[in-house]
């Protein structure tokens, strides 16, 4: 690991407890927080994310998040109704900025967030969540109210696999991680970099592309190093992630999708060919089926005229 980063990991990884909640809130002084789930058929989850939310981080003893809004990118079960019950704002996706077609994606549905959200700072969290603490919001915005050097935060937590302590994150060990190490080495001392909870100010976002699929964080991730520098970067320890875990074919696609997400980032030239062949066994033995890489990226919405317009508003 390169000195800098063993520096930065004494200097920028925290625990959450390292900032009680009053501490936080002190810190808020007028800055607005938004929280956005991006969220597709997640109706067994998303109600208790948003109840804890509402009832813990947005009440007038404890006004730390200002706007609680889910995206929802098409769902076909009640995710929209669910959360709406429990108090959030839902926004469905292809009601943002219709002038532009949406695509499948996470990243697209990140994207479209700041179209209809107001806050100085973003904090993104996964719909998907089982178990959820407010800690996984309070400690990626903490850093954020109390150190103004700070512009992006990543939660780090262990991920469980079933019953397996530390045997979640199978892409990020067998893909993320050593692109990082091998090809981004000041990134090396984060933990959960796909992570899908973090946080960060506005006027860093907007600045930055957004790959429409599961390369999105680690494209925020690079293009936030490229653009701020390692010590704006942070990440805080806020406990256990549990959630819903995808089958190994998708995994294979979420896999190539992030290495066309790096690979992209390599170099602007010769680009990898953007399929990904995997096989199921059928009747018959096995059968190949060929699916298309996310390879599509959306432009910093800073350049984004009617985002333009809403700021003048």
């Amino acid at each position: 690991m390169l000195e800098e980063v063993e520096r930065w990991l004494d200097r920028r990884s925290w625990s959450v407890a390292d900032r009680p909640l009053e501490r936080v809130l002190a810190a808020k002084r007028g800055t607005t927080v938004s929280v956005v789930l991006p969220a597709l058929n997640e109706e067994a989850t998303v109600g208790d994310i948003v109840s804890v939310i509402r009832r813990e981080l947005m009440s007038e003893s404890v006004p730390l998040v200002d706007e609680l809004v889910v995206i929802d990118s098409g769902s076909t079960d009640r995710t929209a109704e669910v959360a709406a019950a429990a108090g959030a704002r839902v926004v469905a996706r292809d009601a943002i900025l219709p002038r532009i077609p949406a695509v499948p994606g996470k990243g697209e549905v990140l994207w479209r967030s700041l179209m209809v959200t107001g806050g100085e700072i973003v904090c993104f969290v996964d719909a998907d969540l089982r178990d959820f603490s407010a800690d996984f919001v309070t400690g990626i915005v903490g850093p954020l109210l109390t150190d103004p050097d700070v512009d992006f935060v990543k939660a780090m937590y262990d991920r469980p696999l079933g019953d397996a302590p530390g045997q979640g994150g199978r892409v990020t060990e067998l893909v993320a991680r050593p692109l990082l190490n091998l090809h981004w080495p000041q990134l090396a001392g984060f933990v959960q970099p796909l992570g899908g909870e973090y946080a960060a100010r506005r006027s860093l976002l907007e600045r930055l592309p957004f790959p429409v699929g599961y390369g999105v964080e680690l494209g925020l991730l690079v293009d936030a190093l490229h653009t701020v520098g390692l010590d704006a970067l942070a990440q805080v320890d806020v406990g256990v992630r549990k959630h819903r875990h995808q089958d190994g074919r998708a995994l294979g696609r979420m896999a190539a999708a992030i290495y066309r997400t790096a690979q992209l980032r390599l170099s602007r030239g010769h680009l990898v060919r953007p399929w990904l062949t995997q096989f199921e066994r059928d009747e018959t033995g096995f059968t190949p089926r060929t699916y298309a890489v996310d390879t599509e990226e959306r432009p910093p919405m800073a350049e984004i005229v009617e985002y333009a317009r809403r700021r003048v508003a």
